[in-house]
Protein backbone atom coordinates (compact mmCIF):
# COMPACT_ATOMS: atom_id res chain seq x y z
CA UNK A 1 0.00 0.00 0.00
CA UNK A 2 2.74 2.34 0.95
CA UNK A 3 4.78 1.91 -2.06
CA UNK A 4 1.20 2.24 -4.13
CA UNK A 5 0.90 5.36 -2.33
CA UNK A 6 4.37 6.38 -2.96
CA UNK A 7 4.10 5.65 -7.08
CA UNK A 8 1.10 7.74 -6.96
CA UNK A 9 3.06 10.74 -5.40
CA UNK A 10 5.83 10.24 -7.51
CA UNK A 11 3.43 10.43 -10.24
CA UNK A 12 1.52 13.35 -9.60
CA UNK A 13 5.12 15.28 -8.60
CA UNK A 14 6.61 14.37 -12.16
CA UNK A 15 3.29 15.33 -13.63
CA UNK A 16 2.92 18.72 -12.25
CA UNK A 17 7.14 19.15 -12.48
CA UNK A 18 7.89 18.32 -15.90
CA UNK A 19 5.44 21.29 -17.60
CA UNK A 20 7.62 23.94 -15.61
CA UNK A 21 10.69 22.41 -16.61
CA UNK A 22 9.68 22.09 -19.87
CA UNK A 23 8.48 25.98 -19.69
CA UNK A 24 11.95 26.72 -17.79
CA UNK A 25 14.02 24.90 -20.65
CA UNK A 26 11.92 26.72 -23.82
CA UNK A 27 12.66 30.36 -21.45
CA UNK A 28 16.41 28.87 -21.19
CA UNK A 29 16.59 27.90 -24.77
CA UNK A 30 14.82 30.79 -26.31
CA UNK A 31 18.00 32.86 -24.78
CA UNK A 32 20.37 30.71 -27.16
CA UNK A 33 18.60 30.75 -30.13
CA UNK A 34 20.16 32.81 -32.79
CA UNK A 35 17.80 35.38 -34.29
CA UNK A 36 18.13 37.65 -37.17
CA UNK A 37 19.12 40.91 -37.95
CA UNK A 38 15.16 42.37 -38.20
CA UNK A 39 14.05 39.44 -35.94
CA UNK A 40 16.60 41.80 -33.59
CA UNK A 41 15.24 45.16 -34.31
CA UNK A 42 11.58 44.47 -34.00
CA UNK A 43 11.95 42.91 -30.80
CA UNK A 44 13.76 46.60 -29.29
CA UNK A 45 11.56 48.15 -31.31
CA UNK A 46 8.21 46.07 -29.65
CA UNK A 47 10.32 46.18 -26.25
CA UNK A 48 10.51 49.73 -26.44
CA UNK A 49 6.92 50.71 -27.69
CA UNK A 50 5.53 48.47 -24.58
CA UNK A 51 7.70 50.04 -22.23
CA UNK A 52 6.78 54.05 -23.68
CA UNK A 53 4.00 53.58 -24.81
CA UNK A 54 1.83 54.09 -21.04
CA UNK A 55 3.82 57.02 -20.02
CA UNK A 56 3.15 58.56 -23.85
CA UNK A 57 -0.27 57.45 -24.75
CA UNK A 58 -1.54 58.69 -20.96
CA UNK A 59 0.36 61.64 -21.04
CA UNK A 60 -1.26 62.83 -24.71
CA UNK A 61 -4.92 62.01 -22.93
CA UNK A 62 -3.92 64.17 -20.12
CA UNK A 63 -4.16 60.98 -17.98
CA UNK A 64 -0.95 60.47 -16.81
CA UNK A 65 -1.38 61.55 -13.04
CA UNK A 66 -4.89 59.70 -13.06
CA UNK A 67 -3.26 56.15 -14.29
CA UNK A 68 0.39 55.86 -13.08
CA UNK A 69 0.77 54.34 -10.45
CA UNK A 70 3.38 55.44 -7.66
CA UNK A 71 4.96 52.59 -6.29
CA UNK A 72 8.16 53.76 -3.47
CA UNK A 73 10.40 51.83 -1.80
CA UNK A 74 9.58 49.94 1.53
CA UNK A 75 8.27 52.72 4.28
CA UNK A 76 8.28 55.07 1.76
CA UNK A 77 4.75 57.26 1.52
CA UNK A 78 3.93 58.15 -1.85
CA UNK A 79 3.01 62.26 -0.98
CA UNK A 80 6.35 63.42 -1.97
CA UNK A 81 6.86 61.54 -4.57
CA UNK A 82 3.86 62.37 -6.57
CA UNK A 83 5.26 65.87 -6.86
CA UNK A 84 7.80 64.97 -9.43
CA UNK A 85 7.26 61.35 -10.23
CA UNK A 86 5.57 61.75 -12.87
CA UNK A 87 8.16 64.27 -14.66
CA UNK A 88 10.44 61.95 -14.00
CA UNK A 89 7.95 59.15 -16.24
CA UNK A 90 7.78 61.91 -18.92
CA UNK A 91 11.62 63.40 -19.33
CA UNK A 92 13.51 60.37 -19.19
CA UNK A 93 10.95 58.37 -21.93
CA UNK A 94 11.69 61.37 -24.23
CA UNK A 95 15.44 61.00 -23.66
CA UNK A 96 15.08 57.41 -24.39
CA UNK A 97 12.73 57.47 -27.60
CA UNK A 98 13.75 60.62 -29.19
CA UNK A 99 16.37 59.16 -31.41
CA UNK A 100 14.01 56.40 -32.82
CA UNK A 101 10.88 59.00 -33.09
CA UNK A 102 13.39 61.19 -35.72
CA UNK A 103 13.49 58.93 -38.26
CA UNK A 104 11.36 59.33 -41.14
CA UNK A 105 7.96 57.51 -41.10
CA UNK A 106 7.26 54.50 -43.27
CA UNK A 107 4.43 51.37 -43.75
CA UNK A 108 6.21 49.09 -41.50
CA UNK A 109 4.97 47.91 -38.34
CA UNK A 110 7.84 49.71 -36.42
CA UNK A 111 6.90 52.83 -38.40
CA UNK A 112 3.38 52.80 -37.23
CA UNK A 113 4.66 52.46 -33.63
CA UNK A 114 7.19 55.24 -33.97
CA UNK A 115 4.49 57.41 -35.85
CA UNK A 116 1.99 56.65 -33.11
CA UNK A 117 4.09 57.25 -30.23
CA UNK A 118 5.35 60.70 -32.16
CA UNK A 119 1.59 61.97 -32.78
CA UNK A 120 0.93 60.93 -29.06
CA UNK A 121 4.53 62.85 -27.36
CA UNK A 122 3.73 65.95 -29.10
CA UNK A 123 0.48 66.42 -27.78
CA UNK A 124 1.60 64.79 -24.61
CA UNK A 125 4.20 67.42 -24.49
CA UNK A 126 1.67 70.37 -24.66
CA UNK A 127 -0.33 68.95 -22.08
CA UNK A 128 3.23 68.80 -19.81
CA UNK A 129 3.41 72.48 -19.89
CA UNK A 130 -0.46 73.80 -19.76
CA UNK A 131 -1.04 74.62 -16.26
CA UNK A 132 -5.04 73.99 -17.28
CA UNK A 133 -4.24 70.69 -18.23
CA UNK A 134 -4.67 67.72 -15.61
CA UNK A 135 -1.38 66.48 -16.41
CA UNK A 136 0.24 69.83 -16.08
CA UNK A 137 3.83 68.41 -14.64
CA UNK A 138 5.53 69.81 -11.90
CA UNK A 139 8.73 71.82 -12.49
CA UNK A 140 8.38 75.15 -9.88
CA UNK A 141 8.91 73.08 -6.59
CA UNK A 142 11.75 70.53 -5.28
CA UNK A 143 15.02 69.93 -6.41
CA UNK A 144 14.18 66.65 -8.19
CA UNK A 145 12.80 68.31 -11.55
CA UNK A 146 16.00 69.44 -12.34
CA UNK A 147 17.01 66.23 -13.07
CA UNK A 148 14.06 65.00 -15.17
CA UNK A 149 13.68 68.52 -16.81
CA UNK A 150 17.48 67.57 -18.23
CA UNK A 151 16.40 64.39 -19.73
CA UNK A 152 13.41 66.21 -21.49
CA UNK A 153 16.09 68.68 -22.48
CA UNK A 154 18.17 66.54 -23.75
CA UNK A 155 15.59 65.01 -25.95
CA UNK A 156 14.84 68.11 -27.66
CA UNK A 157 18.67 68.21 -28.43
CA UNK A 158 18.64 64.49 -29.69
CA UNK A 159 15.32 65.10 -31.72
CA UNK A 160 14.67 68.45 -32.63
CA UNK A 161 13.05 68.29 -35.57
CA UNK A 162 10.86 65.40 -34.64
CA UNK A 163 9.75 67.09 -31.16
CA UNK A 164 11.08 70.72 -31.03
CA UNK A 165 10.01 72.17 -34.06
CA UNK A 166 6.24 71.31 -34.66
CA UNK A 167 5.91 72.36 -31.24
CA UNK A 168 3.09 75.90 -31.65
CA UNK A 169 4.77 78.92 -30.60
CA UNK A 170 2.41 78.67 -26.98
CA UNK A 171 3.76 75.56 -25.88
CA UNK A 172 7.79 76.40 -26.70
CA UNK A 173 7.29 79.53 -24.70
CA UNK A 174 5.67 77.47 -21.72
CA UNK A 175 8.36 75.58 -21.72
CA UNK A 176 11.04 77.63 -21.64
CA UNK A 177 9.82 78.73 -18.96
CA UNK A 178 9.12 76.01 -16.99
CA UNK A 179 12.99 75.66 -17.63
CA UNK A 180 13.93 78.93 -16.35
CA UNK A 181 11.99 78.50 -13.32
CA UNK A 182 14.46 75.78 -12.36
CA UNK A 183 16.67 78.54 -11.74
CA UNK A 184 15.65 79.08 -8.30
CA UNK A 185 16.91 75.38 -6.48
CA UNK A 186 20.18 73.50 -6.69
CA UNK A 187 20.59 69.58 -6.48
CA UNK A 188 23.51 67.36 -5.43
CA UNK A 189 27.01 68.24 -5.80
CA UNK A 190 27.64 65.45 -8.20
CA UNK A 191 26.45 64.28 -11.29
CA UNK A 192 23.61 66.70 -10.84
CA UNK A 193 25.58 69.62 -11.95
CA UNK A 194 25.31 67.89 -15.61
CA UNK A 195 21.74 68.38 -15.11
CA UNK A 196 21.55 72.22 -14.69
CA UNK A 197 24.36 72.48 -17.16
CA UNK A 198 22.47 70.83 -20.37
CA UNK A 199 19.35 72.51 -18.72
CA UNK A 200 20.76 75.63 -19.60
CA UNK A 201 22.35 74.63 -22.82
CA UNK A 202 19.18 73.71 -24.24
CA UNK A 203 18.03 77.26 -23.35
CA UNK A 204 21.06 78.58 -25.37
CA UNK A 205 19.90 76.65 -28.49
CA UNK A 206 16.43 78.15 -28.69
CA UNK A 207 17.39 81.49 -28.34
CA UNK A 208 16.98 82.46 -24.38
CA UNK A 209 20.01 83.60 -22.63
CA UNK A 210 21.44 80.86 -20.12
CA UNK A 211 23.29 80.91 -17.00
CA UNK A 212 27.12 81.45 -17.58
CA UNK A 213 27.40 80.23 -14.19
CA UNK A 214 25.69 76.64 -14.16
CA UNK A 215 27.59 75.91 -17.88
CA UNK A 216 30.77 76.95 -16.39
CA UNK A 217 30.15 75.34 -12.96
CA UNK A 218 29.10 72.09 -14.36
CA UNK A 219 32.16 72.45 -17.17
CA UNK A 220 34.79 72.83 -15.06
CA UNK A 221 33.35 70.02 -12.07
CA UNK A 222 33.08 67.66 -14.61
CA UNK A 223 36.44 67.53 -16.13
CA UNK A 224 38.42 68.03 -12.23
CA UNK A 225 35.93 64.70 -11.28
CA UNK A 226 37.68 62.32 -14.11
CA UNK A 227 40.01 59.72 -12.66
CA UNK A 228 41.46 58.67 -16.15
CA UNK A 229 40.76 55.65 -18.21
CA UNK A 230 37.17 56.30 -19.16
CA UNK A 231 35.84 56.83 -15.82
CA UNK A 232 34.62 59.90 -13.81
CA UNK A 233 33.99 60.08 -10.41
CA UNK A 234 30.25 61.27 -9.27
CA UNK A 235 31.39 63.88 -7.33
CA UNK A 236 34.70 64.76 -5.66
CA UNK A 237 34.93 60.93 -4.74
CA UNK A 238 34.73 57.32 -7.08
CA UNK A 239 32.06 55.02 -6.64
CA UNK A 240 31.75 52.24 -8.36
CA UNK A 241 28.14 52.12 -10.08
CA UNK A 242 26.86 52.57 -13.61
CA UNK A 243 26.38 56.68 -13.64
CA UNK A 244 28.91 56.81 -15.75
CA UNK A 245 26.66 55.50 -18.50
CA UNK A 246 22.71 56.56 -16.46
CA UNK A 247 24.08 60.48 -16.66
CA UNK A 248 27.69 61.37 -17.19
CA UNK A 249 29.37 60.51 -20.20
CA UNK A 250 25.98 60.73 -22.61
CA UNK A 251 24.79 63.91 -20.88
CA UNK A 252 28.65 65.11 -21.00
CA UNK A 253 28.60 65.03 -24.72
CA UNK A 254 25.32 66.01 -25.44
CA UNK A 255 26.17 69.28 -23.41
CA UNK A 256 29.43 69.98 -25.04
CA UNK A 257 28.37 69.55 -28.56
CA UNK A 258 25.97 72.21 -27.53
CA UNK A 259 28.66 74.12 -25.85
CA UNK A 260 31.09 73.23 -29.07
CA UNK A 261 28.48 74.39 -31.49
CA UNK A 262 27.99 77.89 -29.84
CA UNK A 263 31.54 78.54 -29.53
CA UNK A 264 31.72 77.96 -25.89
CA UNK A 265 34.19 75.67 -25.73
CA UNK A 266 36.81 74.18 -27.69
CA UNK A 267 35.99 71.36 -30.19
CA UNK A 268 39.33 69.67 -28.86
CA UNK A 269 37.26 69.33 -25.00
CA UNK A 270 34.18 67.79 -26.91
CA UNK A 271 36.34 65.61 -28.78
CA UNK A 272 37.67 64.42 -25.74
CA UNK A 273 34.57 63.93 -24.29
CA UNK A 274 33.80 61.18 -26.92
CA UNK A 275 37.18 59.69 -26.98
CA UNK A 276 36.29 59.14 -23.24
CA UNK A 277 32.67 58.01 -23.81
CA UNK A 278 34.50 55.66 -26.22
CA UNK A 279 36.43 53.92 -23.61
CA UNK A 280 34.09 53.67 -21.44
CA UNK A 281 31.96 51.89 -23.80
CA UNK A 282 34.66 49.19 -24.32
CA UNK A 283 34.12 48.15 -20.65
CA UNK A 284 30.22 48.30 -20.80
CA UNK A 285 30.49 46.11 -23.62
CA UNK A 286 32.69 43.55 -21.62
CA UNK A 287 30.51 43.50 -18.76
CA UNK A 288 28.04 41.22 -20.88
CA UNK A 289 28.09 37.63 -19.63
CA UNK A 290 27.97 35.09 -22.40
CA UNK A 291 23.89 34.33 -21.02
CA UNK A 292 23.14 38.63 -21.30
CA UNK A 293 23.81 38.53 -17.65
CA UNK A 294 25.36 41.97 -16.09
CA UNK A 295 26.59 42.83 -12.28
CA UNK A 296 23.80 44.09 -10.58
CA UNK A 297 26.55 47.00 -8.94
CA UNK A 298 26.13 50.06 -7.00
CA UNK A 299 23.19 52.27 -6.73
CA UNK A 300 20.36 53.00 -8.41
CA UNK A 301 20.48 49.06 -10.47
CA UNK A 302 16.34 49.31 -10.88
CA UNK A 303 17.67 51.29 -13.88
CA UNK A 304 17.75 48.19 -15.53
CA UNK A 305 18.91 48.73 -19.18
CA UNK A 306 20.08 52.42 -18.69
CA UNK A 307 23.29 50.90 -17.87
CA UNK A 308 23.92 50.64 -21.22
CA UNK A 309 23.06 54.01 -22.85
CA UNK A 310 26.66 55.60 -23.14
CA UNK A 311 27.14 52.02 -25.41
CA UNK A 312 24.07 52.79 -27.12
CA UNK A 313 25.35 56.36 -27.55
CA UNK A 314 28.68 54.97 -29.15
CA UNK A 315 26.74 52.94 -31.21
CA UNK A 316 23.93 55.76 -32.38
CA UNK A 317 27.20 58.47 -33.24
CA UNK A 318 28.66 54.93 -35.04
CA UNK A 319 32.17 55.37 -33.52
CA UNK A 320 32.48 52.03 -32.11
CA UNK A 321 36.12 50.91 -31.69
CA UNK A 322 37.02 48.99 -34.58
CA UNK A 323 37.98 45.78 -32.22
CA UNK A 324 33.93 45.96 -31.54
CA UNK A 325 32.16 46.14 -34.50
CA UNK A 326 28.72 47.20 -34.62
CA UNK A 327 26.75 43.36 -34.71
CA UNK A 328 28.17 42.11 -31.74
CA UNK A 329 27.22 45.27 -29.37
CA UNK A 330 23.55 44.49 -30.86
CA UNK A 331 23.84 40.71 -30.38
CA UNK A 332 25.38 41.58 -26.68
CA UNK A 333 22.14 44.13 -25.68
CA UNK A 334 19.68 41.90 -27.46
CA UNK A 335 21.07 38.93 -25.24
CA UNK A 336 20.51 41.64 -21.83
CA UNK A 337 17.08 42.29 -23.09
CA UNK A 338 16.26 38.79 -23.57
CA UNK A 339 17.62 37.55 -20.08
CA UNK A 340 15.76 41.07 -18.31
CA UNK A 341 13.13 41.52 -20.11
CA UNK A 342 11.75 37.63 -21.24
CA UNK A 343 12.83 35.79 -18.35
CA UNK A 344 12.00 38.67 -15.15
CA UNK A 345 8.19 39.98 -14.48
CA UNK A 346 9.23 43.43 -15.14
CA UNK A 347 5.74 44.95 -15.88
CA UNK A 348 2.83 44.88 -13.88
CA UNK A 349 -0.90 43.73 -15.12
CA UNK A 350 -1.59 47.31 -17.13
CA UNK A 351 1.72 47.66 -18.44
CA UNK A 352 3.91 49.83 -16.38
CA UNK A 353 7.22 49.07 -15.19
CA UNK A 354 7.69 47.61 -11.21
CA UNK A 355 10.71 48.31 -8.92
CA UNK A 356 13.10 45.54 -9.11
CA UNK A 357 15.90 44.78 -11.38
CA UNK A 358 14.84 41.39 -12.45
CA UNK A 359 10.97 41.47 -11.48
CA UNK A 360 9.51 42.96 -8.45
CA UNK A 361 11.87 43.59 -6.31
CA UNK A 362 10.96 46.58 -3.85
CA UNK A 363 13.50 46.06 -1.35
CA UNK A 364 16.57 46.99 -3.86
CA UNK A 365 15.00 50.40 -4.53
CA UNK A 366 16.93 53.28 -3.58
CA UNK A 367 15.17 55.87 -1.22
CA UNK A 368 14.74 58.34 -3.93
CA UNK A 369 13.24 55.89 -6.52
CA UNK A 370 9.68 55.60 -7.98
CA UNK A 371 7.79 53.75 -10.44
CA UNK A 372 8.54 57.38 -12.70
CA UNK A 373 12.53 56.89 -12.11
CA UNK A 374 12.25 53.29 -14.03
CA UNK A 375 12.00 55.25 -17.35
CA UNK A 376 15.31 55.60 -17.15
CA UNK A 377 15.42 51.95 -18.91
CA UNK A 378 14.46 53.27 -22.34
CA UNK A 379 17.76 54.87 -22.42
CA UNK A 380 19.19 51.81 -23.48
CA UNK A 381 17.50 51.61 -26.51
CA UNK A 382 19.49 54.62 -28.21
CA UNK A 383 20.43 52.69 -31.44
CA UNK A 384 16.99 52.28 -32.56
CA UNK A 385 17.76 55.97 -34.08
CA UNK A 386 19.83 54.11 -36.83
CA UNK A 387 18.06 53.05 -39.70
CA UNK A 388 16.79 49.67 -40.21
CA UNK A 389 19.75 49.61 -43.20
CA UNK A 390 22.44 50.27 -41.13
CA UNK A 391 24.90 48.00 -40.42
CA UNK A 392 24.22 47.87 -36.64
CA UNK A 393 20.59 46.11 -37.92
CA UNK A 394 22.00 44.02 -41.08
CA UNK A 395 24.91 42.40 -39.66
CA UNK A 396 24.76 38.97 -38.62
CA UNK A 397 24.97 37.98 -35.26
CA UNK A 398 28.35 38.32 -33.67
CA UNK A 399 29.70 36.88 -30.61
CA UNK A 400 30.59 39.46 -27.77
CA UNK A 401 33.66 39.81 -25.80
CA UNK A 402 32.57 37.88 -22.50
CA UNK A 403 30.97 35.06 -24.90
CA UNK A 404 34.41 34.98 -27.11
CA UNK A 405 36.51 34.80 -23.83
CA UNK A 406 34.06 32.02 -22.37
CA UNK A 407 34.41 29.64 -25.10
CA UNK A 408 37.78 29.59 -26.29
CA UNK A 409 38.31 32.35 -28.82
CA UNK A 410 40.90 34.81 -29.34
CA UNK A 411 39.60 38.32 -28.22
CA UNK A 412 41.51 41.47 -27.59
CA UNK A 413 43.33 42.22 -24.98
CA UNK A 414 42.57 45.27 -22.51
CA UNK A 415 44.84 48.58 -22.07
CA UNK A 416 44.36 51.42 -20.02
CA UNK A 417 44.00 54.52 -22.04
CA UNK A 418 46.29 57.61 -20.87
CA UNK A 419 43.41 60.16 -22.25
Amino acid sequence: MNKLKHLFLLTVLILTVHPLVQAQSSKKTKLNQTTSPAQDRLYWAELLYKMSSPVILNLSAGTLKKNMPVEVPPGQKTDFFKKVTYLEAVGRTMAGVAPWLALPDDETKEGQMRKKLRTALLEGIRNAVDPANPDYLNFRTESQPIVDAAYMAQAFLRAPKALWDPLDALTKTRIAEEFKSLRTRTGAYNNWLLFAGINEAFLMTIGEQPDPARLEFAKRKILEWYQGDGWYSDGPSLSIDYYNSYVIHPMLVDFFKVLSDHKKIKDELYGTAVKRMIRYSEFSERIIGPDGTYPPMGRSVTYRTAAFQALGQVALMEKLPSEISPAQVRSALTAVMHRMFDQCDNFDKSGWLVLGFCGSQPGIADVYTSTGSLYMATLGFLPLGLPADNVFWTAPTADWTAKKAWSGQAFKKDYHVEY
